[in-house]
């Protein structure tokens, strides 16, 4: 019976092993030979599912921010249950992509080696814009549904609220990410609980 490839799995296996060695060693670090070596794979099986470097780290980015989206979702399935208010939730899923812990500071790294590719490569580019488009749609929808449950003022622009927080948010990742003295975790997490508040003053009426 013919062995049966799960194509996906192989190509996270790749991307596992390039999110490590950009996060120990920077992305200059990341050859083929040695995302094979550390992937516990051949030469040929990273060619094969990604020919190029930009490629590898296209998907890397790609799984990293998955990953992080899948917690941010997460995060409202447990507020329902729980009854939690919008602004908690924007708060909760906003921290998720700041690097205050080893598994945030790994995706920061990512992100951060990534976003300097975009600089000369239109697809690398394209897929950074994407990602801070549905940021940002998320975050207007939550204002949106603020407006409706009474924590959002009814003058109140989603598009305009989303993009101050959403530049918030990746100001503060950076400073955190390449500058420890700028500010720590707590600072900035306190910051952004502030902006999150402002924005969402009012009490929540949606659980009666």
């Amino acid at each position: 019976m013919p062995k049966v490839v799960d194509h996906q799995a192989r190509r996270i296996q790749v991307a596992d092993a390039v999110q490590k060695l950009v996060t120990e060693e920077g992305l200059d670090r990341v050859t083929v030979a040695r995302t094979a070596a550390t992937a516990g794979c051949s030469v040929g099986h990273v060619q094969h599912y990604f020919p190029t470097k930009d490629e590898m780290l296209l998907f890397t980015h790609e799984r990293v921010v998955q990953k992080i989206l899948d917690r941010v979702s997460d995060l409202g399935e447990r507020a329902t249950r729980q009854r939690l208010p919008i602004r908690d939730v924007v708060v909760e899923g906003l921290g998720e992509w700041l690097p205050a812990d080893q598994r945030r500071r790994s995706a920061h790294r990512v992100m951060l080696a990534f976003l300097g590719r975009t600089v000369d490569n239109p697809r690398l580019a394209r897929s950074h814009a994407e990602t801070g488009r549905l940021i940002r749609s998320m975050l207007a929808t939550a204002v949106h549904n603020g407006k409706e449950c009474g924590e959002v003022p009814a003058d109140t622009d989603p598009d305009l609220a989303a993009l101050e927080l959403h530049c918030l948010t990746e100001g503060l990742a950076l400073q955190l990410g390449s500058d420890s003295g700028a500010a720590d975790a707590q600072d900035a997490l306190g910051l952004l609980t502030a902006r999150v508040r402002a924005v969402f003053p009012g009490r929540c009426r949606q659980y009666g």
